[in-house]
């Protein structure tokens, strides 16, 4: 288990979505196939932008409300600054 929070976009600088997870790869994955109803299955929000990783799940769970608190601009520029030709980061984790 490796918590994590993450962001996924439906193109660059498109529909945004942010999320936590005990399993990254998994999560990804899951929303990549629309394996539930929601949002990211809706807007078509399936590539991974931005990730980090967290010791435990309570400080994941606190950065993942924060980010969601953030306005666009802010998230963007988190986006931007590590991953600024906004690559689909899936490959990289999905092993």
């Amino acid at each position: 288990m490796q918590p994590a929070v993450y962001i996924l976009a439906s193109r660059r600088n498109g529909t945004l979505y942010v999320g936590v997870t005990s399993d990254l790869v998994k999560r990804v994955w899951e929303h990549r196939n629309n394996v539930s109803e929601g949002f990211t299955k809706k807007y078509r929000v399936h590539r991974l932008v931005y990730f980090e990783l967290h010791e435990d799940m309570v400080g994941a769970i606190v950065r993942e409300k924060r980010l969601k608190k953030w306005n666009r601009a802010w998230k963007l520029a988190l986006i931007e600054k590590d991953n600024p030709e906004w690559r689909d980061l899936y490959s990289e984790i999905a092993f």
